[in-house]
């Protein structure tokens, strides 16, 4: 799963995804979650743009209504299949959210959850393969919103997931275009468990457990 994560700014995001213009302007954020803004990077003519979209995917059918379900992630084994999400896979509406890290809680053996913070050490900046989708209120206003894709975990993420063995999808660099661009078959291709070599992780404070907090402490080691 991903519930939280760390986003960047909107220079460094623009740095990152060679985004020559995007109306955007928002700060880093230490605590992002759902139903929230959030930025995103889809293809715009065969180029990279950056948009801000509402994090957990609203159907087209569903009128511009948040249902009652949790689709802010998506499982990469239904995408086809999944009422929510099959739209915008067969469409190949294909995004990325970029991201400096994420949290995931840890179940331990009392029954309390323990969060940790996970990052990369091979991109300091990445990006969650996602899909989005457009819903046209009643009133004719457009909502635009996304997904963030999931994976069975890889050896580090199923310890530290330890309820759902699920992770975030990251896509290496040289697979973000494949993800954008490509067809159904590349971008599948490109779903596979981050190399737990290139991913650390560490406890945080249970601050992180309320969206109202959203400050740099919050990705701090605790002993």
């Amino acid at each position: 799963m991903c519930g939280r994560y760390v986003s960047p700014d909107d220079a460094s995001i623009e740095r990152e995804f060679t985004l020559v213009h995007a109306e955007w302007r928002f700060p880093a954020s230490f605590n992002v979650a759902p139903s929230r803004s959030v930025p995103v990077v889809r293809s715009l003519g065969g180029h990279p743009a950056g948009v801000l979209m509402r994090w957990g995917l609203v159907p087209h059918f569903a009128k511009g209504i948040p249902g009652k379900y949790s689709t802010f992630n998506a499982r990469a084994e239904g995408l086809a299949q999944s009422a929510s999400f099959r739209g915008p896979w067969r469409a190949g509406q294909r995004c990325i959210v970029p991201a400096l890290g994420f949290y995931e809680w840890h179940v331990n053996p009392d029954g309390g959850k323990q969060p940790f913070y996970v990052h990369l050490t091979d991109q300091p900046m990445f990006g969650f393969a996602g899909l989005w989708e457009r819903s046209r209120r009643e009133d004719g206003t457009v909502l635009e919103s996304c997904t963030i894709v999931t994976l069975p975990a890889n050896a580090l993420m199923a310890e530290i997931h330890n309820a759902k063995k699920r992770m975030p999808a990251i896509l290496p660099r040289s697979q973000r275009t494949a993800w954008l661009e490509g067809s159904a078959e590349q971008a599948a291709a490109a779903l596979l468990p981050y190399p737990e070599a290139a991913m650390r992780a560490y406890p945080v404070s249970p601050r992180v457990n309320s969206p109202r907090h959203d400050d740099p402490a919050l990705i701090d080691p605790i002993p």
